[in-house]
């Protein structure tokens, strides 16, 4: 199975019930494709970088789970069904990201450079004349 992370943004003309309404509704379709739901994480109401739809904030969800690509491609069918999402995206984790027990190795830090001051000697002047 492939791990994805699906992010959407509801409208915030919604009342509170039928956000939490739409959010358990889209939870509801990774179950109903044998999905495993992993994280739910709702940012709430946020500034949009830009207005879509006359809007010039959003509702932030982001789901993380786990299953085969027939539940991404559900859940954004029913994301172009509702009218009150503005913008979706899914992407698939790498599967390589997601070993655990694995420790990333840390970059050596270089070695500080040891700064060594060069005295400069004074030019010698000659003392021979020009004829």
């Amino acid at each position: 199975m492939n791990q994805y992370e699906t992010g959407f943004i509801i409208a915030p003309n919604l009342s509170e019930e039928e956000t939490s309404t739409l959010i358990n509704q889209m939870a509801e379709v990774v179950s109903a494709k044998k999905g495993k739901m992993i994280k739910q994480d709702l940012w709430g109401k946020r500034k949009l970088a830009y207005p879509i739809k006359r809007f010039n904030e959003g509702f932030y969800v982001f789901f993380t789970y786990e299953g085969t690509p027939a539940v991404p491609a559900e859940l954004e069918r029913k994301f172009k069904q509702t009218d009150s999402i503005l913008r979706f995206m899914t992407i698939k984790k790498d599967p390589r990201g997601l070993v655990k027990g694995k420790k990333k190795v840390k970059a050596e830090e270089p070695a500080p450079v040891e700064q060594v001051e060069v005295a400069t000697q004074p030019e010698e002047t000659s003392t021979e004349e020009v004829k």
